[in-house]
């Protein structure tokens, strides 16, 4: 084993980012698709936003939310994707420390605040479907504004104790993380101490942020199902319910991988290292890659805008 590998040290300078562990020959084949998901995010999110900009029917609380969202996807994707490109396709695999914790704290920021995003989007269905009347008075462009500020401090905060316990804890067993790009548990295991405030309070954060957020969320669309019910004809109904499925989709795509990755690391001991590293991956590129494709293929307004941004005048 390498000097590198084996030193003992208790600030390393530099991590050692393996890629995929067991399928480094394959590292060419697998950045194909991986580029082709990132190529299309970035498009999708920077398509979304030029969209929003440029239609003045979409400067709404909806569509500036999901302005927020695209924001927050191209961030996460491109805070990982690039790096990771550099490990398949030069074998750039050296990540100093602090890019390494600056971007553990970017991905955990980010993350949580997409899942607030999420949960601000349920308030704005839920404020439509069931205050209709009301939705203008209550979700003003300054109250938009300020939700989306309290979703990016509270992310901001809830994320900063994860890079400050990583940076106390001594680092005496080798500087090599099994990843692509610097989790947080990935790079707190290396840590010859006891991490287990570590642990202890990304079981906090989990159930505090993402937990109340998918209560907040459950809450909403149960008023919005019980609204739904009530409204008299079955086209009225499936009408109304239709305006929520965009969203609905967009849930899905960002909470069942994590779920996921969070169910085979907890319970796939047998798991092969490679599997959960590409579930990991997966996990963070489906979310900016699908919730472009969702909005602009079931959202009226963007898909009409769409349509006449690519068909030439006079046809």
């Amino acid at each position: 084993m390498s000097d590198s590998n084996t030193t003992h040290f208790n600030n390393p300078s530099t991590f050692i980012l393996l890629g995929i562990p067991g399928l480094e020959a394959a590292h060419i084949w697998i950045s194909i698709p991986f580029c082709t998901m990132y190529i299309i995010a970035v498009l999708g999110n920077v398509t979304i936003l030029f969209i929003v900009k440029m239609e003045q029917s979409l400067h709404g609380p909806m569509y500036y939310f999901l302005c927020m969202l695209a924001v927050s996807d191209l961030v996460m994707s491109t805070s990982t994707l690039p790096k990771m490109l550099n490990i398949f396709w030069f074998n750039t695999r050296e990540i100093s420390f602090n890019a390494c914790l600056t971007q553990m704290y970017v991905l955990l920021c980010f993350s949580a605040m997409e899942s607030g995003i999420l949960v601000a989007m349920a308030f704005d269905r839920y404020v439509a479907i069931c205050h209709p009347l009301r939705h203008s008075s209550i979700l003003t462009n300054s109250v938009v504004a300020k939700i989306g500020l309290a979703v990016l401090l509270c992310s901001g905060i809830f994320a900063l104790p994860y890079p400050f316990l990583a940076m106390r804890w001594p680092y005496c067993r080798t500087n090599v993380i099994p990843h692509t790009y610097c989790g947080h548990i990935a790079v707190v295991k290396l840590a010859c101490a006891d991490i287990r405030i570590s642990s202890y309070y990304g079981l906090f954060d989990l159930f505090s942020e993402i937990g109340m957020d998918v209560v907040f969320i459950a809450v909403s669309y149960t008023l919005i199902l019980r609204a739904i019910l009530r409204l008299p004809t079955k086209d009225a109904r499936l009408k109304t319910f239709g305006t929520c499925i965009s969203h609905l989709c967009a849930i899905l795509a960002f909470y069942m991988p994590g779920f996921f990755s969070s169910l085979t690391h907890r319970f796939g001991h047998n798991v092969p290292l490679h599997f959960l590293v590409l579930i990991a991956n997966v996990e963070l590129l489906v979310p900016p890659l699908l919730h472009p494709i969702i909005y602009g293929v079931k959202t009226k307004q963007i898909r009409g805008r769409l349509l006449r941004l690519f068909t030439p005048k006079g046809t």
